[in-house]
């Protein structure tokens, strides 16, 4: 029986998400993207299929992950999956003007090099329905507000592994204070050396302890920065 292949095709909708939803959890690139082209022949509306299948699967991954159940490689490989049915869905949801959760520009900052922890954060907040700029690695001042003008997101997300590369995130908000923007955005920072005394010395909103935890905080600053109670 272990060696019935599952023809996706055949699933009902409801059978196919819940297969795209263990699919994903296994990083399995070709099925994602076959399930994804399924729905959408079945008429699905892509944001539909981004959220009750990606998003969805992508939750429990990051539930997972955050709860030491999956690990680094594995939530790579889920990752790279989702990347595959975004890469089909994304040109579908800009034709439909499907709604964002929101828009991160993150980057590792000057003087780091390092980008696994980066690019896992840019991963997971895709995965989460969010729009991600990643400026990759050595990042200055200049090449982040400059991102900061051109994108006009609602998060900056800074990384650094290195304690001497640390200090730099408190330039780059310092910056952003004196030019009178630091307001206009959620900063969020992350790294192995960092902790939460730092990024609240640094004027962060959120020190974020690994990717998991980034979506979720990220999503929590974006719901009140979005439905702001009335007065």
């Amino acid at each position: 029986m272990a060696d019935d292949e599952i023809i996706l095709s055949e699933l009902s909708d409801d059978e196919l998400v819940l297969q795209m939803h263990d699919d994903l959890y296994d990083g399995l690139r070709e099925e994602i993207e076959e399930g994804v082209n399924i729905l959408i022949a079945r008429g699905w509306a892509p944001y539909d299929a981004l959220t009750k299948a990606l998003v969805a699967g992508m939750t429990i991954v990051g539930a997972d992950f955050r709860d030491g159940i999956l690990f680094v490689p594995e939530v790579l490989l889920a990752a790279n999956a989702m990347k595959g049915g975004m890469a089909i869905l994304k040109p579908l949801l800009i034709a439909t003007g499907a709604p964002r959760m929101g828009k991160m520009v993150i980057g590792t900052v000057k003087g780091d090099i390092h980008d696994i922890g980066k690019n896992l954060v840019g991963m997971m907040m895709e995965g989460a329905g969010f729009e991600v700029r990643d400026l990759g690695i050595n990042n200055s001042v200049d090449k982040y507000l400059n991102a900061l003008d051109e994108e006009k997101p609602d998060i900056l997300g800074m990384s650094a592994l290195l304690t001497t590369t640390m200090p730099y995130m408190k330039v780059v908000i310092d910056t952003m204070k004196e030019r009178g923007m630091r307001d206009d955005y959620i900063v969020l920072v992350g790294g192995a050396p960092l902790n939460e005394e730092f990024g609240r010395a640094i004027g962060a909103d959120a020190y974020c302890r690994d990717a998991a935890v980034a979506v979720e905080t990220a999503k929590a600053f974006v719901a009140r920065k979005h439905n702001r109670p009335n007065v």
